[in-house]
């Protein structure tokens, strides 16, 4: 593992000597250091307690609301994708604890993933409403447009970062 650089918390004018500034460091550094890292954990936990209640509730939903098929297939998709979206951020905070690495990648796929989940939405939204207004039809199709935007916007951005060489994480594409 590659040696981590930490930023003092008070600088070197601030106490006598340089020895007493690196003795007085330490400790205040590993506290803040232990307490960020038990935050991130907690963070990973909360973030797969909820997808597992969002995939338990999703499927009681699915099968308990058997007679209006089409809507419930929407909901569960919707709900699964949200799980999905909940796992990459789990995976990504808890790949930054092991690496101290800030990755960009798995956010703009969280990001494309997302967008993709708006998208299929809408499209539902649009495919299953009987009676559509003329105002709701036009925020639909806009809020769609945004959304193939911002989805395609993503990818440009991932291709970037494919395409600029720089890979610190040594990760395939």
């Amino acid at each position: 593992m590659d040696t981590i650089h930490c930023v003092p918390l008070s600088f070197p004018h601030m106490v006598d000597s340089r020895s007493d500034w690196r003795t007085t460091d330490r400790g205040a550094d590993l506290v803040i250091r232990r307490l960020i890292i038990a935050i991130e954990y907690a963070i990973v936990v909360s973030l797969l307690i909820v997808a597992s209640v969002v995939l338990v509730r999703a499927l009681v939903t699915f099968f308990s609301h058997w007679g209006t098929f089409p809507q419930t297939v929407v909901a569960a998709i919707d709900s699964i994708l949200v799980v999905i979206i909940l796992l990459d951020l789990a995976h990504t905070v808890f790949g930054n604890l092991r690496s101290f690495i800030f990755p960009v990648r798995p956010f703009l796929v969280i990001g494309i993933l997302a967008g993709v989940r708006d998208i299929l939405s809408e499209s539902a939204h649009l495919t299953l409403s009987t009676s559509l207004t003329q105002t709701d039809f036009k925020d639909t199709l806009l809020s769609l447009g945004v959304g193939v935007g911002v989805v395609l916007v993503l990818i440009l951005g991932l291709f970037i970062l494919r395409f600029s060489g720089s890979n610190p994480e040594g990760e395939s594409y």
